[in-house]
């Protein structure tokens, strides 16, 4: 009955704007409004069409050719309408808006945040324009810069009750996390190795992330303790950069000390296909051990693919120098596949499966010197209560000299 009436309105204005002499002038506009308004995307788009046959270039009557496109869902029409009008009229928000809301229509939510960055930054006392980038930054993922941008719409518009639920919402987000792992190497030549500690990574801000921990070994009757620490700054658009390094009471079983340095940088590719998005982190680490020095670098690529699934590729050299016995370079590599298991009553079950080659780690003593290896292994994390998490682990290491080594581990999660 509604849209009845509706249409029998935009009939009766469209007859007296004849008799008026006005439609295809200055009318245009009314009429395109009492179709939008009964969802008459048709006669909307008809109205819009004989006012660009006058005037092609009409900036106005693009804009609502877009907006008509986009509520039809004709979305790569309008996505082509949108890009006309921003080359057209580079400085109008309103434009990035509406390009950022077929962005959104289409799953494509990093564009849509780059394009509402943006319209933001043409006119930042708007709080739709903060509104629609909070909401786009919340359904990205991105949850605290959400906060933020929310915060930002309640000094500008203090009755929104969007911002004031959203912001509610992060406010109950937790910024750290506590991981406490224990693990065990067997060796059919030598007593067992056990090890474990705990670790705090927090998020301070958007951007600040510090990350400190404790480790403790005890290997055939030797015990020693060692502490780490690291600050990673991130931006939107650089990627992140982390910093950190280590001391410790080595017992000539860990590095003296370590030093690194990490590059991370990821890029979202589309939201249908097989490469949903690829992340490359490059790394750097020194170690320092009693009898030796290493020098690793690393390059990780790691692609996100459909349902969730994870596949990752990581190469690394290692320049080691013994001391009294010369220095070497040493190549290694590892691909690991990660996938989804099941989601019983909400909770995550998450699985993983590697395989490694060369000498794969330098932070223990028995992982240096001049060997070989392949290791096989998987892992299964569970999200067993809300904000916390359980992960166990299982390999095994194949060396020459006709050596092995199996390790199992396991790790605790909390939020907070």
């Amino acid at each position: 009955m509604k849209r009845l009436f509706v249409g029998c309105l935009a009939t009766m204005w469209v007859l007296l704007a004849l008799a008026a002499g006005q439609v295809g002038t200055a009318a245009w506009e009314p009429e395109v409004r009492v179709y939008v308004a009964s969802k008459n995307w048709s006669s909307a788009m008809q109205a819009v069409n004989r006012k660009l046959a006058e005037s092609p270039n009409d900036a106005n009557a693009r804009a609502w050719r877009a907006r008509i496109l986009t509520w039809s869902g004709q979305l790569v029409a309008a996505e082509g309408e949108y890009r006309w009008l921003l080359a057209a009229v580079p400085n109008d928000p309103d434009n990035y808006l509406g390009m950022a809301s077929v962005y959104v229509a289409q799953g494509r939510l990093e564009d849509a945040v780059v394009t509402l960055e943006k319209a933001v930054a043409l006119d930042p006392h708007r709080p739709d324009l903060r509104g629609a980038l909070g909401r786009a930054l919340w359904s990205a993922g991105r949850r605290a810069e959400a906060k933020l941008e929310f915060s930002q719409v309640l000094r500008l518009s203090p009755a929104s009750v969007e911002a004031r639920a959203a912001r509610a919402a992060g406010e109950d987000e937790p910024r750290h996390y506590l991981s406490i792992a224990m693990n065990t190497d067997l060796f059919p030549f030598a007593a067992a190795n056990h090890h474990g500690g705990v670790a705090l990574t927090s998020y301070w801000t958007p951007h600040w992330q510090t990350y400190v921990g404790a480790n403790a070994y005890h290997f055939d009757a030797v015990n020693a303790q060692q502490a780490i620490a690291s600050l990673t700054a991130r931006t939107s658009s650089l990627g992140a950069i982390t910093i950190g390094g280590s001391g410790a009471r080595d017992e000539g079983i860990v590095p003296k000390a370590e030093a690194f340095f990490e590059y991370d940088r990821g890029w979202r590719l589309r939201q249908r296909g097989l490469m949903r998005g690829v992340e490359m982190v490059y790394t750097q680490h020194w170690y320092w051990y009693r009898t030796a020095r290493i020098l690793s670098f690393g390059e990780l690529a790691l692609f996100y693919l459909p349902n969730e699934w994870t596949w990752s590729l990581r190469v690394s050299e290692a320049r080691s120098q013994f001391y009294g016995a010369g220095t070497e370079w040493r190549p290694s590599g590892m691909t690991k596949l990660g996938f989804p298991i099941a989601r019983p009553q909400g909770r995550q079950l998450k699985g993983s499966t590697f395989f490694a080659v060369g000498t794969e780690t330098f932070g223990r003593v028995d992982q240096i010197g001049r060997f070989a290896s392949q290791t096989f292994g998987g892992s299964l994390s569970f999200e067993f209560a809300r904000r916390q998490d359980i992960s166990g682990y299982a390999a095994y290491q194949k060396r020459t000299g006709n050596r092995s080594e199996t390790s199992f581990g396991f790790y605790y999660g909390v939020h907070f």
